[in-house]
C-alpha cells in the first residue's frame, strides 16, 4: 500500500451547493487532479507525491465520494465540471490532468472554464463510433442488486480495464477472490481514505456522466488551453479511437503513448512517476 502523505483537506461550494473536499500538498503553482472512476483522491497519492516538489498540487474526492457531498438528485456531467470550475475558482490553479471518467470531467471544466491554461487528458472513455457498453451495465447492476459486488466490479474490468486474469477467467472462480479481497481492504482502511467497496455503487453515475459526453469532442473544438492527450500502448482500442478523434477535433494538442502502460498507469499501482514527468514538462512549458 502506499504509505499515506503529510496533506492538508479543504472544501468548496458548488454551483448547487454542494461541499467538495480535497487534499492538498505540496508548493508551487497550482494542478489539479481528478480522478477516474471506483476511485477516489487517495488513489491519487503517489502522483501528488511525484508533482509536490514544484506544484501546490489539489486532489478533490469527486461528488458521492469521501470528503465530498452526495451526487444528488440531478446528477449529470455538468455537476461534476462545476464542483472542479468552484475548485479552480477557489485556488486560482491554472493547470488540470483527470484520468478515465475523470478525463471527460476535466475537459468538460476546461470548456467552462476559460482560467484553465493547460489540460492533460488520460484515456476519456468517450463513446465514439458506435462503441456501446450496455452489456457490460446491465451486467454491473445486475449483479449490484444481488449484492455480489466482486462480479460487479469484474463487469466493469471487462468492459473498460486492461486484460487481466478478471478480464478471461469466469466470473464463478474471479468473483469470490474479489469479494474476499474487498471485504479484507475494507477492515484496513483508515483516515480519509474510501474503500472500494463502497465505491462500486459509484460507477453507476460515471456510467451517466459517460452517456452525457457524446457530444463533448465537438464542443471542445473552440479550447484556447493547452491540450495534452496520454494514453498507455496496453489500454482497449476503443479508449484509443477517443484520443484519435479528441487529436483530430484539437490539432493543437500533443499526443503522448506510453509504451508497456494501461488504463490506470497515473494510479498509485501503476506508473505514476512517470506519468509526472511528463505532466511536469507539459505544465511547465
Amino acid at each position: 500500500m502506499i504509505t499515506p502523505a503529510a496533506y492538508t483537506t479543504g472544501f468548496v461550494t458548488s454551483k448547487d451547493g454542494t461541499k467538495i473536499g480535497y487534499r492538498q500538498m505540496g508548493k508551487g503553482p497550482g494542478v489539479i487532479l481528478v480522478h477516474g472512476g471506483l476511485q477516489a483522491s487517495q488513489n491519487f497519492m503517489a502522483l501528488g507525491n511525484a508533482l509536490a516538489d514544484e506544484f501546490t498540487v489539489y486532489i478533490p474526492d469527486r461528488r458521492g465520494r469521501g470528503l465530498s457531498g452526495p451526487f444528488g438528485d440531478n446528477y449529470s456531467i455538468a455537476a461534476d465540471a462545476e464542483d472542479m470550475q468552484a475548485l479552480v475558482y477557489q485556488t486560482k490553479a491554472q493547470n488540470i490532468f483527470g484520468l478515465s471518467s475523470g478525463a471527460i470531467v476535466t475537459l468538460q471544466t476546461a470548456i467552462i472554464t476559460p482560467s484553465l491554461k493547460k489540460v492533460a487528458l488520460y484515456e476519456p472513455p468517450i463513446l465514439v463510433d458506435g462503441v456501446d457498453h450496455t452489456n457490460m451495465e446491465l451486467e454491473y447492476e445486475s449483479a449490484l442488486l444481488n449484492g455480489n459486488f466482486g462480479k460487479a466490479m469484474i463487469s466493469i474490468i471487462r468492459g473498460t480495464g486492461d486484460s487481466s486474469m478478471f478480464a478471461v477467467l469466469p466470473a464463478f472462480i474471479t468473483a469470490p477472490f474479489m469479494n474476499f479481497a474487498m471485504n479484507r481492504q475494507q477492515k484496513q482502511v483508515k483516515g480519509d481514505d474510501v474503500p472500494l467497496k463502497a465505491l462500486i455503487p459509484t460507477f453507476r453515475y460515471d456510467s451517466i456522466l459517460v452517456s452525457g459526453a457524446k457530444n463533448i469532442i465537438n464542443k471542445s473544438r473552440n479550447l484556447k488551453a493547452g491540450v495534452l492527450l496520454l494514453g498507455g500502448s496496453k489500454s482497449r482500442k476503443f479508449l484509443k479511437m477517443a484520443l484519435d478523434q479528441l487529436n483530430a477535433a484539437l490539432p493543437g494538442a500533443k499526443r503522448v503513448e506510453f509504451k508497456g502502460l494501461g488504463h490506470l498507469a497515473a494510479s498509485n499501482g501503476g506508473k505514476p512517476a512517470i506519468i509526472a514527468n511528463e505532466l511536469r514538462r507539459f505544465f511547465k512549458e
